[in-house]
């Protein structure tokens, strides 16, 4: 089966590294990919919005299977331009149709779709800049802090988390009327605060049956003891220590189950995974947000302990038969620990070589984030630039492994978090 990964970042070169595995890939195409995926497949060089170009790419590449890494593509409808297409009308898609894809591409869409389906999360008004006013006072009901998150796609920066209610409408105001995260924050949805800890639960589907991945958590802020600015991700863990059955009972239950079937009474066709954020508030679980589709970097922990033959497992959500795979599950705990460019997430600098990758050991798997592949030389080319993953019998022994392996690793201005887990 020859199968084209769009993305370029460490998910897309963790689900590479294992579809690679498989005897069932003949050729594997990643467009636009990074200097990790040049190694495992062939980088064709065009932009994932681009669906021309990936047309021509299919057809050209004979390519049987399209699996969707970032939410972009999913949100502006590839799965529907393949659908409508009779040249591509019979290419398997991994990855929602837009309407389903809604889910992450608006925020208020997300949360009628949870108090549609009454599936616990916070209370929540929205507001545009005609009932800026309005928001206000709706601010005003609320104890501190105020959360404050633009409806729209804004590359996981448009989410503000603010402990003082003056400093909270300033902002609400800078959204709406200054378009501080541009259209993304045309409507803001303002929610209550809810205090507790937070993980992530991965569902793959086919739209009837379901499998639940591991659990995870990330690390979003680039400070250590989670402070600073929010990130993409700075490390995950799987699975996460706190999570026992009957809490993950309760997931299923309340969360899980209803989701899947909210998406069939709303007619919204799903093939693929879906990312639940979660917060365990006491003992109860609630839905923070929907992504449609890998988180990153929790890919990297999530993805290497799935011990099925992933071409499998894509071809049964293909054909709407994954209820007859049992998933097989790595029983160690997995983590990672990405190193990114000095000054992200705001200025970095590109374009600076990286030395001491072929020195890591196989106790540890690197994952390419912001690479590039360049006269034979590996330079950056992003903010988060690649995932140390290992595996042990605990978060601790992985961690451990991974610092070790970080520390055969240099490109100038480095950074990475050594706290991870500090919350366990």
């Amino acid at each position: 089966m020859n199968i084209l990964i769009l993305g370029s970042g460490g998910r897309e070169h963790a689900i590479a590294w294992k579809l690679n595995q498989s005897p069932k890939l003949s050729k594997l195409f990643i467009a636009p990919g990074n200097a990790g995926t040049a190694k495992i497949g062939k980088n064709i060089p065009i932009g994932v919005n681009d669906f021309e170009s990936v047309k021509k790419s299919v057809l050209s590449e004979s390519i049987d299977m399209l699996i969707v890494g970032p939410e972009d593509p999913l949100v502006n409808g590839i799965h529907d331009f393949f659908l409508n297409d009779p040249e591509l009308k019979n290419i398997a898609v991994i990855g929602p149709q837009k309407a389903a894809a809604t889910l992450e591409g608006s925020k208020e869409f997300a949360k009628e779709f949870l108090f549609r389906h009454n599936i616990p999360t916070a209370a929540y008004q929205s507001f545009t800049s005609d009932n800026l006013i309005e928001g206000y006072a709706f601010l005003e009901t609320l104890k501190p802090p105020y959360v404050l998150k633009a409806d729209g796609l804004a590359a996981g920066k448009g989410v503000l988390i603010l402990n003082d209610l003056q400093e909270a409408k300033d902002e609400l105001k800078t959204m709406l009327i200054d378009a501080k995260f541009g259209s993304a924050s045309a409507t803001v949805v303002i929610e209550e605060f809810l205090a507790g800890i937070e993980l992530s639960v991965f569902v793959l589907t086919d739209g009837q049956g379901y499998k639940v991945l591991p659990t995870a958590k990330d690390y979003k802020r680039i400070g250590e003891g989670d402070t600073g600015l929010n990130t993409g991700g700075m490390g995950a863990i799987s699975p996460v220590p706190f999570v026992n059955e009957e809490f993950l009972e309760k997931v299923h239950k309340r969360i899980i189950k209803p989701t899947i079937e909210g998406l069939n009474k709303d007619q919204l066709p799903y093939k693929g995974f879906i990312f639940i954020g979660l917060i365990k508030v006491g003992d109860d679980p609630f839905v923070i947000e929907y992504n449609v589709r890998l988180g990153d970097p929790e890919t990297e922990v999530v993805i290497p302990r799935i011990k099925n033959d992933l071409v499998e497992l894509f071809t049964a959500v293909a054909a709407g038969k994954l209820n007859s795979i049992e998933l097989e599950i790595d029983e160690r705990t997995a983590t990672t620990v990405m190193l990114v460019s000095g000054g992200y997430p705001q200025a970095y600098n590109k374009g600076i070589e990286i030395k001491g990758i072929d020195q890591v050991d196989e106790e540890s798997i690197v994952f390419h984030a912001g690479t590039q592949l360049k006269e034979q030389k590996i330079l950056t080319n992003g903010g988060r630039v690649m995932a140390i993953t290992s595996f042990g019998k605990n978060f601790r022994e992985g961690l451990n492994k991974s610092y070790q392996n970080i520390d055969k690793i240099h490109f100038d201005n480095m950074y990475y978090r050594k706290d991870l887990g500090f919350d366990l």
